[in-house]
């Protein structure tokens, strides 16, 4: 169960990852983000890009049970993602509230994916 955890959650990143990479105005565009120019584009496939790619891999290698990775690993993509979660429902207590998509959507899927890898660390 837990390997299926893990890799669940490494496909999400995977394909968040990818999507960042090839299309990062489309990716910035349902959080009212216009990622026009170069530099913002850039940000896009950095932050949300290579840091989804390399978590993916990350949590693939972990799946697989590398040696000593998997505690810390799913322990450490746990906490980013709990952090993410925490970070929307600040936002909503300081700024106006929001459409169910995109922000509490991704919400839930932080806090679930969260939640289920706390429970297999």
């Amino acid at each position: 169960m837990a390997t299926i955890v893990i890799a669940a959650v490494g496909v999400f990143f995977l394909g968040m990852g990818v999507y960042a990479l090839a299309a990062p105005a489309a990716l910035a565009r349902p959080f009212g983000l216009a990622a026009t120019a170069p530099e913002s584009r850039s940000e896009v496939r950095a932050v949300y890009g290579g840091f989804g790619v390399a978590i993916a891999v990350l949590l693939a290698l972990a799946a697989a049970g590398v040696e000593g990775l998997r505690p810390g690993a799913v322990l450490a993509v746990a906490a980013a993602l709990a952090g993410m979660a925490l970070g929307r429902v600040l936002s909503r207590v300081v700024d106006a509230p929001t459409a169910f998509y995109p922000i509490w959507f991704y919400f839930l899927v932080e806090a679930v994916a969260a939640g289920l890898l706390f429970a297999v660390a």
